[in-house]
């Protein structure tokens, strides 16, 4: 949040004081090309919202006749774009399961979320270093490559790292 409010903060100075805008504009650039050439395994983003619902068919209803979400079997995906590289649009999938689902398992919590990760290989390796539980192994699909892990309080957390 800082590193956001510096940015808009510089951004707002550089429009006040012309004298500035190459130092702003060149590290904006920077930090741009730091990110995108940063390889750390770790969680970028959120990339999904699971949680159970007795009906989830009248529940992704309610959700588009009542609040406008474009809905379908799946749920609904939002769009958005990076903060560090405004020309990469991100998705967040939000979607009810049936209560009970074997999806959550072996998590007994209603919900899961689903984090948009980097380096998914690197950050399983870390994971299993710290002793974390990983439940399955690193499936690749059409989307990019999954994994499924349980945190301390035993709720089950899918990463996903995007093709």
């Amino acid at each position: 949040m800082k590193k956001l409010f510096t940015i808009v903060f510089a951004a707002f100075l550089a429009g006040c004081n012309t004298n500035k805008t190459n130092n702003t504009e060149n590290t904006h650039s920077k930090m741009e090309t730091n990110t995108q050439n940063d390889t750390t395994p770790k969680v970028t983003g959120i990339g999904g919202i699971f949680f159970f619902s007795s009906n989830p068919k009248e529940t992704r209803e309610w959700y588009k006749n009542n609040l406008g979400m474009d809905v379908n079997d799946y749920g609904s995906t939002f769009e958005s774009r990076d903060m560090h590289n405004a020309e990469e649009i991100t998705q967040l999938q939000w979607s009810p399961f049936k209560t009970g689902s074997e999806y959550f398992a072996p998590s007994k919590k209603e919900f899961m979320i689903n984090y948009r990760v980097q380096n998914i290989a690197g950050l399983v390796k870390k994971l299993s270093d710290n002793g974390a539980t990983i439940v399955d192994t690193i499936q690749d699909s059409e989307y990019g490559k999954f994994v499924h892990i349980m945190d301390a309080d035993g709720n089950k957390i899918e990463l996903w790292e995007p093709k």
